[in-house]
């Protein structure tokens, strides 16, 4: 009888603990999609008045079949380190910069990013930010600079790993500050758009006066897509 009570509750207990782990992986498997989710939800709620044109609110079925479609973009691929500035326009490869300085200043009042180092022509968005092409700033032309982004709760405008998580924050006129040389050269922000990886047109150089671009991955703590936000130069 004792053994027959010693086997029973045994038993039992290898139920619980099935049981245990069963809701585990449930809730385990709940929190990733969520994890995924939620940024797309956000930054459609939040931002969508401001690009209208380009986010639109989404049926939660075309939402679901749209974040399964595209895991591996919103994610990046497992292989990919999106820390490396010639990973984020894939087609973009010819674009590579050689201009003998090397790093110079950037300051956006409005986020709090108060002269960040732009690094010309490196690759590594954990240290500093990336000018990824075009002449410096001051000159006519187009220096495209990127800056990585993350889920918005983990933004810290000192760390480059963070550094422009709000940059969809910014609006028309907003201003945006470069320190070259001892020289500062003050941009105001006219256009904001979001693209595909796919599309370097925001790349390309129009020498008619001095612009600026500044790049990141939208929604924050996605790859999906790049954000795009264009500045002219209005004084030095």
């Amino acid at each position: 009888m004792a053994l027959y009570s010693y086997v029973k509750k045994r038993g039992k207990l290898r139920k619980k603990i099935a049981k245990i782990f069963s809701i585990v992986c449930i809730f385990s498997g709940v929190g990733i999609l969520s994890s995924v989710i939620y940024p797309i939800l956000t930054f459609d709620f939040f931002y969508s008045p401001k690009f209208n044109s380009l986010i639109r609110p989404l049926p939660a079925t075309t939402i679901g079949s749209r974040v399964v479609e595209n895991i591996p973009a919103i994610l990046g691929a497992t292989t990919t380190d999106y820390t490396k500035a010639s990973v984020w326009f894939p087609k973009a490869y010819s674009y590579k910069i050689d201009i003998s300085t090397t790093s110079y200043l950037l300051s956006i009042p409005k986020l709090g990013i108060e002269e960040a180092n732009v690094q010309v022509g490196g690759e590594d968005l954990s240290k500093h930010l990336i000018q990824f092409t075009g002449p410096l700033p001051g000159n006519p032309g187009n220096p495209v600079i990127f800056g990585h982004s993350t889920l918005l709760f983990f933004y810290n405008p000192k760390d480059y790993k963070t550094i422009f998580s709000k940059l969809p924050d910014l609006d028309i006129n907003d201003e945006i500050t470069i320190i070259l040389d001892n020289i500062t050269y003050t941009y105001q922000v006219f256009d904001m758009k979001i693209i595909s990886p796919d599309d370097i047109s925001v790349l390309e150089q129009n020498y008619d006066d001095s612009y600026i671009t500044l790049v990141t991955c939208v929604p924050p703590g996605t790859y999906f897509r790049r954000l795009i936000v264009r500045g002219k130069l209005v004084n030095i």
